[in-house]
C-alpha cells in the first residue's frame, strides 16, 4: 500500500497499529494549521491582540509618551519606537500558544488528535506554524500603521527583509516557550497569569519604549543584556531607523545581529527539549 499510513494484518486476523511514513509529518502538521486557522476564521476576535492591541499601543506612545522620550534617531520618536512595538507583538506569541494548547488539552481536543494514526508532534509543529502566521499579521498591520505615522523602511531591500526574518525567527523561539508553559499549566486562567507576568516587564524593561542610556545603572545592565533588547536593536539598525550604539553599551547592543541569533539559538535549544518533553508527559497520563 503506498500511502501515508500503511495497516497491515498480523497472522491472527488482527490489524497492527498503523505505520505512518516518515514523509506525512509535514502533511499532518499543515492539516493541523489549517484546523488552527479555521479556528481562528469562525472567531475573529482572536487577530483582536495582532491587530487593534498593536495600534493602540503605537498610537498610545506614538501621540501621548512620544513628545516626552528623547532619542537620538534623525527621523525622532515615532520612527524610532516601532521596531519596539513589534518585538513585543511578535514575544506574544509566545502567550497566543500557551492559551491555544492549553484549551486545546483541556477540552480533550489533542487526546483525539492522538488517537488518530498521526505524530504526536505534528500537533506542535501545526500550533507553532499556525501562531507564526498569527504574529505575521501583526507585523503587517503594525507596518502599514507605521507608514501612516511616518515610520520608513531607510535600509536596503535586503537587510529590510533581514529585520523582519529576525523578528520571525525571534516568534518561532518564543513559541517552545508558550509550549512549555501551556503544558504544564492546569488551566487558561494559569497560563495567562504566567505569561502575563512573565513577558509584560521583559518587553517593558528593555530598549523598546526608552533609551537604555538613560536608565540607572542597575536597570541600564538588566535591560542591555535583555534578549528583546538586541532584538529590538538589531531591527533598528537593519531598517535604518537608528545608528549603532552608543559608546560603554553592553556587548549584545554592539553586535545586535549576531547577539539576537545567539540568543534565538540557545532559547530555542533549552525550550524545545522540555517543551516537547512536558508536553508528552502531560498528554500521555
Amino acid at each position: 500500500m503506498s500511502s501515508d499510513i500503511d495497516t497491515r494484518a498480523t497472522t491472527t486476523g488482527h490489524l497492527e497499529r498503523p505505520v505512518i511514513h516518515q514523509t506525512s509529518l509535514l502533511r499532518q502538521s499543515l492539516a493541523i494549521t489549517r484546523r488552527n486557522l479555521i479556528h481562528i476564521k469562525r472567531m475573529p476576535e482572536m487577530l483582536m491582540d495582532v491587530t487593534i492591541q498593536p495600534v493602540m499601543f503605537v498610537a498610545l506612545f506614538a501621540y501621548v509618551f512620544g513628545g516626552s522620550i528623547a532619542v537620538s534617531a534623525a527621523a525622532g520618536y515615532r520612527e524610532w519606537l516601532l521596531a519596539g512595538i513589534m518585538a513585543q507583538t511578535i514575544a506574544f506569541a509566545s502567550f497566543v500558544v500557551a492559551v491555544g494548547l492549553t484549551a486545546d488539552i483541556d477540552k480533550g481536543i489533542v487526546d483525539r488528535m492522538r488517537s488518530l494514526p498521526i505524530r504526536t508532534s505534528s500537533i506542535l509543529v501545526g500550533r507553532s506554524l499556525s501562531s507564526l502566521i498569527h504574529s505575521s499579521i501583526g507585523i503587517v498591520v503594525m507596518s502599514l500603521t507605521g507608514l501612516v505615522i511616518g515610520w520608513r523602511l531607510r535600509g536596503s531591500f535586503i537587510d529590510a527583509l533581514g529585520g523582519y526574518a529576525l523578528l520571525l525567527l525571534w516568534g518561532f523561539a518564543m513559541i517552545w516557550l508558550g509550549i512549555l508553559v501551556g503544558s504544564a499549566m492546569r488551566s487558561v486562567e494559569a497560563v495567562q497569569g504566567v505569561m502575563f507576568t512573565t513577558i509584560f516587564p521583559l518587553t517593558f524593561l528593555s530598549n523598546a519604549f526608552a533609551p537604555s542610556e538613560n536608565m540607572s545603572p542597575v536597570l541600564r545592565t538588566l535591560a542591555e543584556w535583555n534578549p528583546i533588547s538586541s532584538l529590538v536593536q538589531a531591527v533598528r539598525e537593519l531598517w535604518g531607523n537608528t545608528g549603532p550604539a552608543p559608546d560603554g553599551s553592553a556587548l549584545p547592543l554592539q553586535h545586535p545581529v549576531v547577539a539576537t541569533l545567539l540568543w534565538i539559538a540557545l532559547l530555542t535549544a533549552v525550550f524545545a527539549p522540555l517543551s516537547i518533553r512536558t508536553f508528552r508527559r502531560r498528554t500521555e497520563k
